[in-house]
């Protein structure tokens, strides 16, 4: 996989859509992520400077400086996804029959694992922004905030996913079990929250 640093969205796609195994589910729970965020971004640049909501104005600087650096945090995430799978992939190669094949396949699976996890605690992180811009947002952008909320959705049920399908082949069951629930306190928390986010922006343009 190209650094996406270098990837055009059509590249990222292409590559996405080959049979190469990165990027894959992770990396594309990232970059939806990043598109939710990069949404919210965009909500915060056009409400910034308008005098109707200028009592939000360093609320809205804020907003523009966090999901820039959440924006690249989840692209380092994708790269990070494909790092971590490399040694996986090979790890699955071992023969069963090397006494180090469960040290080293263990070892890969705890890494693995981590970018999803690292993935939910950055959508968790900026959950706050979405329901933010829902109140102080432009109103002429307020669909952008809830496609953001479906995106942010979207990433947070992938990423979990991914952590679903490493320390499911964990050893360690303790571990797992821990890192499970690590996972699932945040993906009840953020999934809830942009499911309100979302109906709220919902029945608003509905006129409920």
């Amino acid at each position: 996989m190209k650094p996406i640093s270098e990837c055009t969205i059509n590249t990222f796609l292409v590559e996405l859509s080959s049979k190469e195994p990165v990027p894959g589910g992770g990396g594309a729970s990232a970059f939806i992520g990043a598109v939710g965020v990069a949404l919210c971004s965009m909500v915060a640049n056009l409400t910034s400077g308008k005098k109707k909501y200028v009592q939000y104005q360093s609320d809205i600087d804020s907003i523009i400086s966090r999901t820039s650096e959440s924006i690249s945090n989840l692209l380092n995430l994708i790269e990070q996804d494909a790092e971590v799978f490399e040694p996986l992939s090979a790890a699955y190669g071992i023969s069963k029959d090397d006494p180090n094949r469960y040290e080293i396949l263990e070892s890969a699976l705890i890494k693995a694992c981590s970018v999803p996890v690292e993935i939910l605690k950055e959508m968790a992180r900026v959950i706050d922004v979405v329901e933010q811009l829902s109140v102080k947002g432009s109103k002429l952008a307020v669909s952008d905030v809830g496609v953001a909320a479906s995106a942010c959705r979207s990433a947070i049920e992938g990423a979990i996913m991914n952590v679903y399908i490493n320390t499911k082949l964990m050893k360690n069951r303790d571990y797992a079990v821990q890192i499970n629930k690590e996972a699932d306190a945040i993906f009840q928390d953020s999934v809830n929250r942009c499911s309100v986010i979302y109906k709220k922006v919902t029945d608003e343009l509905r006129g409920i």
